[in-house]
């Protein structure tokens, strides 16, 4: 969560790292609150991390659905039951492998009913793309400019593999967040961590001044971070890479129990690895 662009304490956005450019989500690294997206060639990280060699099973079934011409069947959208075709927008060309984000529902949290929407561009790039231009979360996120700036970091995810979804956060059936949930095993972050199967990413950018600054971010953190544990059950641990020179960010996670694992060296920052771990979820 960097300053001005992240969740919690004084932040505004949680810019992702995904991909190594900020544009293109399905290599995206997520630096949750902190809203830098950068990737690293450092695999420096904690002992008690154990770097698990074995590819994934979804990545095995993604690369054998390619077969040898890389995104071959990248044009094939699933087709609904009336032989139509869904909108681009709205189904990745290979579904969610996320555990289908759009039926996690809502949860209660000390701030209200809270929410992960996944976005709908016709319905809601206005609404990100001012969030995008706001000078806090500029530096950050990087993707001020034209609508058609926020649009194509938006469908490059949502036209993607579907590791990586974009989602509003709806607080009491207010949008007032922007997040992105992703496979952080399927995304580059992983060559720079011990990544185990099923590692979830979150990058977050709290869009309404007024919501900023007040620690609402770690409580929605908290809130995200707990969903994703409830609702994958194949996921041990949440993570997420703020700068390190990004104090409130890093102190957001801190607060929303995540534990400081690691320094990594991203393409633009040098970040810190935090992780959220299921078995330790009820002790912080």
């Amino acid at each position: 969560m960097d300053t001005g662009t992240g969740t919690g304490s004084g932040t505004a956005a949680a810019r992702p790292t995904p991909g190594i450019h900020p544009r293109s989500s399905q290599d995206s690294v997520t630096s949750g609150i902190d809203g830098s997206r950068d990737r690293t060639t450092d695999r420096s990280t904690d002992s008690e991390d154990t770097l698990d060699l074995r590819l994934p099973e979804d990545l095995l079934a993604l690369l054998d659905a390619e077969g040898t011409g890389v995104g071959a069947h990248r044009d094939l959208a699933p087709s609904r039951g009336d032989g139509t075709t869904p909108p681009a927008d709205l189904t990745p060309a290979y579904g969610d492998l996320l555990d289908n984000i759009a039926d996690w529902g809502p949860v209660a949290t000390p701030a209200g009913a809270f929410q992960l929407v996944p976005v709908r561009v016709e319905r809601d790039l206005p609404l990100v793309c001012r969030w995008m231009n706001d000078p806090a979360v500029t530096a950050f996120w990087e993707l001020a400019g034209p609508p058609s700036v926020t649009a194509d970091h938006l469908h490059s995810q949502l036209t993607g593999d579907g590791r990586s979804i974009p989602c509003l956060g709806v607080l009491e059936g207010t949008p007032m967040s922007y997040w992105e949930i992703y496979r952080a095993d399927l995304d580059p972050l992983a060559r720079h961590y011990p990544a185990r199967p099923h590692d979830t990413g979150i990058h977050l950018l709290i869009g309404a001044v007024p919501d900023r600054g007040r620690g609402l971010g770690s409580t929605l953190l908290r809130a995200a971070a707990d969903l994703v544990l409830d609702k994958r059950p194949a996921c041990a641990r949440v993570v997420a890479e703020p700068d390190l020179r990004n104090i409130p960010s890093v102190t957001a996670f801190l607060s929303a129990g995540f534990r400081y694992s690691a320094e990594i060296d991203l393409p633009a920052k040098r970040a810190a690895l935090m992780v959220r771990d299921r078995s330790l979820r009820d002790l912080l």
